[in-house]
């Protein structure tokens, strides 16, 4: 008796949709993901385990490193409000094009007088290790960095009420501090938002696990 013989079928799988799909999440994940912002003074947080988060909103970070000091807010039209207000205590003038480029700077880390040197620098420039040595804190005549708090405060509130939000929002506060930071710096820092009457902060902190 003759064999029947069976038709061969293609082995071959088409991939075409699978490789849409791949793409497609791979856009999403990059368009929605955010890029690590370069910061001015890079530290290395303490562990903790606890997962509280940080307000995206209405924060202002107080970065503390080998005994220097960085300041920045979360939005930029505080940015600019606060940046006015320091203007007008230290008599300086700033044009338009300098509040918008300042307005896309995180965080920062100088003297006033070195201020419009760094805002005409370029975003990867500014951050050139060394370059920023902190704002002054130090000497009680020129506490610069007691100036910034206060105006960042300030400028929080004006801009809460200009929005008809009632209560207005105070202005949050975080304090990012290296792990190897000596104490003295931090105090300084603690005396200060304590001056102003801010009694309540975050610590910013690495997440670690509980068994570590």
């Amino acid at each position: 008796m003759a064999k029947v013989k069976l038709a061969k079928k293609s082995t071959r799988i088409d991939m075409t949709a699978m490789c849409d799909v791949a793409f497609l999440l791979l856009s999403f994940f990059i368009m929605t993901s955010t890029a690590k912002v370069p910061e001015p003074k890079p530290v290395d947080t303490p562990a903790s385990t606890v997962k509280a988060k940080l307000p995206e909103k209405n924060l202002a970070t107080i970065t503390i490193g080998d005994s220097t000091i960085y300041f920045g807010v979360s939005e930029r039209e505080l940015r600019v409000a606060m940046l006015d207000k320091m203007a007008e205590k230290y008599s300086m003038t700033f044009t338009e094009d300098e509040k918008y480029k300042f307005s896309l700077i995180d965080g920062f880390g100088v003297d006033m007088a070195e201020l419009k040197g760094l805002i005409k620098l370029k975003s990867a420039e500014r951050n050139v290790e060394g370059l920023q040595k902190g704002i002054p804190y130090k000497d009680s005549t020129n506490n610069q960095l007691e100036d910034w708090v206060k105006a960042a405060r300030e400028s929080a509130f004006e801009l809460s009420q200009a929005k008809g939000e009632s209560p207005p929002n105070e202005l949050k506060v975080a304090i990012k501090g290296d792990s190897k930071e000596k104490f003295p710096t931090v105090k300084i820092v603690l005396d200060l938002l304590q001056k102003q009457e801010v009694n309540k902060f975050y610590l910013v902190t690495g997440l670690r696990s509980e068994d570590f």
